[in-house]
């Protein structure tokens, strides 16, 4: 008996890498999954083609999806495809449907999709801002809030895992695009677990850290050391835990939890000791000054 038995879940970028484990995990211990994936380059560009390329009728961009779509079956398990790119409130309005038209409910979205266009803030263009953007915190909120509404309506419940990064909490060089979408999703989720306690709908965000074609451009990785101690099915088993009714029924909302490898953690926002003026007078420019380091320290 699959601890996800009896659930329904879409999981957005489900094509390759870490989104791929997610779903191949869920179909095994039960779930019957939506495999979403436009089947696109790693910077959001839609297979890597010429325009004058692409095979007619979506064939190539619906290839990624419907391989994983086919594992998942090979194996015994309950999976349908979904090719809309996330972004838009139509696209996510389409995902979810498919989940519907398909399986009658949803009780699960694991927000996963994402694009890389790394550059530095100096030479980054509007359309790398934008597109990053638009795709992990546009497609993030989109999908989170078509899926909330048909949870809220099902009135049983539901659960939503996001996907930030430590480029979103830590800050990363060369990615202020892709950062300043991660450290939205993470305010996304604390407002979203506040917001949807009421109808048992809980909301968590993972930041993982694991060996896919995103890690693999960034520089002072040892690549061959990573394929086995970060290799990405080390990452879907949280995912899994957090769409379980254990899960609901531990109150873990609005928790984002770092895992890297073997190690897991949760992240927390806090504050130093600081300073405090006892003597009745405002800070000046002059006294912040004077004690800058003791507002710094921990």
């Amino acid at each position: 008996m699959g601890k996800l038995d009896g659930k329904v879940a879409v999981i957005t970028g489900a094509g390759g890498g870490i989104g791929r484990q997610h779903a191949l995990l869920f179909a095994r211990e039960g779930a019957r999954v939506v495999v979403n994936d436009p089947g696109c380059t790693m910077d959001g560009r839609s297979d890597g083609r010429s325009d004058g390329e692409e095979m007619a009728n979506g064939e190539m961009r619906s290839m990624v999806a419907a391989q994983v779509v086919e594992e998942i079956k090979t194996a015994g398990g309950e999976a349908v495809a979904n090719t809309d790119a996330v972004g838009t409130a139509e696209a996510a309005a389409s995902i979810m449907q498919t989940a519907l038209e398909a399986y009658g409910r949803l009780d699960v979205l694991v927000n996963n999709a994402g694009i890389l266009r790394d550059r530095t803030i100096l030479k980054m263009t509007q359309e790398e801002w934008d597109g990053v953007l638009q795709v992990h915190l546009s497609g993030s909120f989109t999908c989170l809030q078509a899926a909330a509404r048909i949870m809220v309506e099902q009135a049983q419940g539901g659960r939503i895992i996001n996907t930030t990064s430590t480029s979103g909490l830590l800050g990363q060089f060369g990615q202020a695009n892709y950062g300043a979408a991660k450290a939205g999703i993470y305010a996304l989720t604390r407002i979203a677990a506040q917001e949807l306690a009421k109808y048992k709908i809980i909301v968590n965000a993972i930041s993982p850290w694991a060996m896919t074609r995103m890690l693999a451009t960034t520089s002072g990785i040892d690549l061959e050391r990573a394929q086995e101690t970060l290799a990405p099915e080390r990452v879907s088993p949280l995912v899994a835990w957090l769409a379980t009714d254990a899960a609901a029924e531990s109150a873990v909302s609005g928790m984002v939890f770092g895992i890297e490898g073997n190690e897991l953690f949760s992240y927390r926002m806090m504050t130093t000791h600081g300073a405090t003026r006892h003597d009745g007078f405002p800070w000046t420019i002059e006294s912040i000054g004077e004690s800058m380091q003791q507002i710094i320290q921990w």
